[in-house]
């Protein structure tokens, strides 16, 4: 069973309850008697495959590692930009 966080919003109590899935939210603050309302927190995320930092390796690229950005396959290589002198007239 679940635990789930809640806080209320007259006291800013904050307390846990352990719940199974299908029971209804608790709504009432033990502390006051005033509203409490469900706080959600994000899940950690866990990469364990290859391939998620730009340290990684990954097949069929190239990677500048100081940088992080990938290198490009195929480099053009600059020209220099010739300056047009005026005309004689």
């Amino acid at each position: 069973m679940p635990i789930y966080e809640y806080e209320c919003e007259s006291c800013q109590f904050r307390f846990e309850e352990k719940q199974g899935f299908d029971d209804e939210p608790l709504s009432m603050c033990p502390r006051c008697q005033g509203k409490a309302r469900r706080v959600f927190h994000p899940a950690p995320i866990i990469f364990k495959a290859g391939g998620f930092y730009v340290t990684d390796n990954r097949k069929g690229r190239d990677f500048d590692s100081e940088l992080g950005k990938e290198k490009s396959a195929e480099k053009v290589p600059e020209r220099p930009v010739k300056k047009e002198e005026p005309e004689e007239k």
